[in-house]
């Protein structure tokens, strides 16, 4: 069986990034075009633009809406790949969407993301529609009552937020399933108490074979998925992911071009050894998800560390 083909959503320009980290503390959109050329060099098909703070940096929305102006036309002068604009604000959607030029685009800009728990969800549906573009949604939270969100922890109330959502992006927002990526949620595998890799991987089985949701596409954080391992193996285990990923439905991942972004053949023994540690995280009869969770956390170790004494 060979790999699974998984389209690029270049991740670089990421304030957890050094590079971009950098270019955004010098207001530097020489460096963000570089980011930009190299990541569509490498594949990427989107470029998510990310200029957020982080744990190690402060930034605020008037100082992103400030700097996208110069940032989003830079960006289309160094490549015509299509632009993820990742902050579920409507100010800075519309202050991006404002200095996008789509005749400079090969592809529809992305609006990064809508949830259950949006504010102004159904604005953020008219300006999708209004701007003709793709969107990605969250499935990890639910719509409960009287317009209250709730994590989703079953795959069935995913899959059930997810038809919703498909229905609202295609009566109201004038989208195809096509214009619809879904991010089923991607926890950290040495940290996931609560079962969320395995509701992902169920959630997109659910929906591949759901025959109103042929169509639209799932897509991950993938780095996400390796955080807090050591350093070396965290690239072949987020490849690993995508092997077993893409063989449940996942055709898009946020990733690192440099490191992560191609999946590992299905015969590489760390394939089956990822796929082991995720089976024993499934809850057995009369166990919670934590007591699932702690064993798949010491599988994780284990297999770490079986691979550091082969180096």
């Amino acid at each position: 069986m060979p790999a699974p083909q998984i389209n690029i959503i270049g991740e670089l320009m990421n304030n957890a990034y050094a590079r971009a980290r950098t270019a955004w503390e010098k207001r530097d959109v020489a460096g963000y075009q570089h980011l930009a050329r190299l990541q569509a060099a490498e594949g990427a098909v989107i470029l998510n633009v990310n200029v957020d703070g982080t744990q190690r940096l402060s930034v605020t929305m008037e100082e992103m809406l400030a700097f996208l102006p110069h940032l989003v036309p830079a960006l289309q002068a160094a490549t015509d790949t299509a632009l993820s604009f990742d902050n579920p604000n409507l100010d800075y959607q519309h202050t991006a969407m404002a200095h996008y030029d789509r005749a400079k685009s090969r592809g529809k800009p992305v609006y990064n993301s809508l949830a259950a728990s949006r504010q102004r969800l159904p604005e953020m549906i008219a300006f999708i529609k209004e701007h003709d573009m793709r969107c990605i949604v969250m499935a990890s939270e639910r719509f409960g009552a009287g317009g209250a969100s709730e994590m989703t922890f079953k795959p069935e109330e995913a899959h059930e937020t997810v038809r919703i959502f498909a229905d609202l992006l295609v009566s109201q927002g004038g989208r195809s399933l096509d214009d619809i990526i879904v991010d089923p949620g991607l926890a950290p595998v040495a940290a996931d108490m609560y079962g969320l890799i395995n509701l992902g991987l169920d959630t997109m089985r659910l929906c591949r074979a759901d025959p109103q949701l042929q169509g639209l596409h799932f897509s991950v954080g993938l780095s996400n998925f390796a955080f807090g391992l050591p350093k070396s193996i965290r690239a072949p285990l987020e490849r690993a992911y995508l092997t077993l990923a893409g063989a449940a439905g996942l055709d898009y991942a946020l990733a690192n071009v440099e490191l992560n972004a191609e999946p590992l053949p299905p015969e590489d023994p760390l394939v089956a050894e990822l796929a082991a540690v995720l089976a024993a995280g499934r809850a057995g009869p009369g166990e919670s998800t934590e007591d699932a969770g702690y064993r798949q956390t010491d599988k994780i170790m284990e297999l770490c560390a079986a691979h550091h004494a082969t180096r």
